[in-house]
């Protein structure tokens, strides 16, 4: 009888070690996770907008922009043609393409895949507000990422890397 309240009473130290441990992990992720986007948006006399975006630890560029209301985070990739979303970002602004979508084949750094075609209404990026935009879906294994791709940069007024920022202008 000894013997099992001892085993029961390490069976509750180390639950209670995991739960404390999960907590920790959680709410590191969840602070990863919020996080703020250093940007910082500025308008100029001629009304011009302007979005200049930090780099980030790993020497990207990483950006929230609004889709259909709702946030979705974005790295500026000068080298995308179009903007690619993840199925699961894709399917909270509410784009869900069928399995049948997936007709056009895209190259990656992790090689080719296919993509479902799709067209954004609106995406906001700090105020800079791009109307009928070009966009494809990729799988979650493909896409790690969501990426703010030409689709988008090339409706601009202009964007450039200056002084170590990544700088949106419309």
């Amino acid at each position: 009888m000894r013997n099992l309240m001892i085993f029961a009473a390490l069976l509750v130290g180390a639950g209670t070690y995991m739960a404390q441990l999960a907590d920790k992990m959680t709410a590191t992720a969840a602070a990863r996770a919020t996080t703020p986007v250093q940007q910082a948006t500025f308008e100029d006399n001629a009304g011009r907008r302007s979005v200049s975006i930090a780099r980030d630890g790993r020497g990207h560029f990483q950006t929230e922009a609004r889709i259909d209301g709702q946030r979705v985070g974005f790295m500026v990739d000068t080298g995308a043609s179009v903007i690619a979303l993840n199925e699961s970002s894709a399917a909270r602004i509410g784009v869900r393409p069928s399995q049948n979508d997936y007709d056009a084949t895209v190259t990656t750094a992790n090689g080719k895949v296919k993509a479902a075609r799709t067209r954004l209404a609106m995406v906001d990026v700090g105020g800079l507000i791009v109307r009928d935009v070009d966009a494809m879906v990729l799988p979650d294994e493909a896409l790690s990422e969501n990426l703010l791709g030409l689709s988008f940069l090339s409706k601009l007024r202009r964007f450039e890397y200056a002084n170590g920022r990544m700088v949106l202008e419309q």
